[in-house]
């Protein structure tokens, strides 16, 4: 495990109530390299933010959680530090949840509460995960916020002040005057509300959050479905900066194909709570073998011919199961279109994995 970061083996999830049991994640495996991204791919309802909320330590008191999940940081000097993120008991959780393991959630606004400041939760968000004095913790912030591209650097403010002391007076301004100004700027954007911020803008403040103590693993929970394309590359091509400048393991949860194929070093898909198949992200696209991941390739809409109905998955293959529900075979459809013909719109130019 000297470069494996999170080992999850045979992990279950199962929801119980007085009506039924619905298991959400059926023994599910896969490995999370240091410095690499795996993409969790498919529909949904298919368990992938299950599957997060478990390593995370954030399931509720109805669900059952079977199997092991190792985890080790980067002060780990041997397999000896390796944890069992099941086994910790409930003090000790907080010490990896936020500061080891964090995650962005799909929704910025249903995760910042509208009634405190930016500055104050991203700066409690830093108290708690590190033994910071306030003053500390607001730089901290600060800095967060500037590189995740919200602030300017405070080069850019700096001659951002000369231009506009020059416009009014000869000379330089004092370096006091110029720290001061810095100051100024910084607590304002630290002041302002989510209301006060765009889509984009309160994404950002999300991953600042995230990254605020430098996990090990950031969890990225379908964190662009709901911005528009523009704003969308933008945030992946931070995700990607921060992933390497940062030395961080990044796992990243969509049902776009597109977006995995821009991110991804490994793509695991899964389908009712089970991992269908793992993959580079190149083999994925180019020599996909399970069918289910050839029926999501298939079901891409075509942008070289134009259909009368977007296809679906059920077109591509046909599902077995047994009295109980549980998936028995999946199997291609006789006669259905070649999958890998239609995938070429995404496979031309996907990410080359990392080394």
């Amino acid at each position: 495990m000297t470069n494996i970061v999170l080992d999850v083996r045979n992990l279950s999830v199962e929801f119980t109530s007085d009506e039924k049991r619905v298991l959400a994640v059926n023994n599910i495996s896969f490995q999370l390299k240091r410095g690499q991204t795996l993409g969790i791919v498919g529909e949904s309802g298919s368990g992938k933010s299950v599957t997060s909320l478990a390593v995370m330590g954030l399931m509720p008191p109805s669900a059952k959680v079977t199997g092991e999940i190792y985890f080790k940081s980067k002060s780990g000097q041997s397999d000896d530090e390796t944890i069992d993120l099941l086994t910790l008991k409930d003090r000790e959780k907080p010490s990896y949840r936020g500061g080891k393991i964090a995650m962005i959630f799909q929704e910025p606004m249903t995760s910042l509460n509208p009634v405190y400041t930016i500055g104050f939760q991203l700066i409690e968000a830093i108290l708690q995960h590190q033994e910071l004095s306030t003053q500390q913790a607001i730089w901290k912030a600060s800095e967060r916020l500037q590189q995740v591209q919200l602030l300017p650097t405070d080069e850019k403010i700096r001659e951002q002040f000369r231009e506009e002391f020059r416009k009014k007076s000869d000379g330089e301004p004092q370096q006091k005057e110029i720290d001061d100004y810095i100051n100024q700027q910084k607590r304002a954007f630290l002041s302002r509300y989510p209301h006060q911020l765009s889509g984009g803008q309160l994404q950002r403040v999300m991953i600042a959050m995230a990254i605020s103590c430098e996990p090990d693993i950031l969890i990225a929970d379908e964190p662009t479905t709901a911005l528009d394309v523009t704003v969308q590359a933008d945030i992946l091509n931070l995700l990607r900066t921060l992933r390497d400048n940062l030395n961080m393991s990044l796992i990243f949860i969509s049902h776009d194909l597109g977006v995995i194929a821009e991110i991804a070093d490994t793509v695991a898909v899964m389908y009712q709570g089970e991992i269908r198949e793992t993959k580079n992200v190149l083999q994925i696209f180019s020599n996909p073998e399970d069918p289910y991941t050839k029926a999501l390739l298939a079901c891409r809409p075509s942008l070289e011919r134009h259909q009368e109905r977007l296809p679906i998955v059920s077109d591509f293959m046909d599902v077995v199961t047994d009295k109980d529900g549980k998936i028995v075979e999946i199997k291609e459809k006789s006669g259905s279109p070649d999958p890998n013909q239609k995938s070429q719109v995404i496979t031309e130019n996907p990410q080359s994995p990392s080394p």
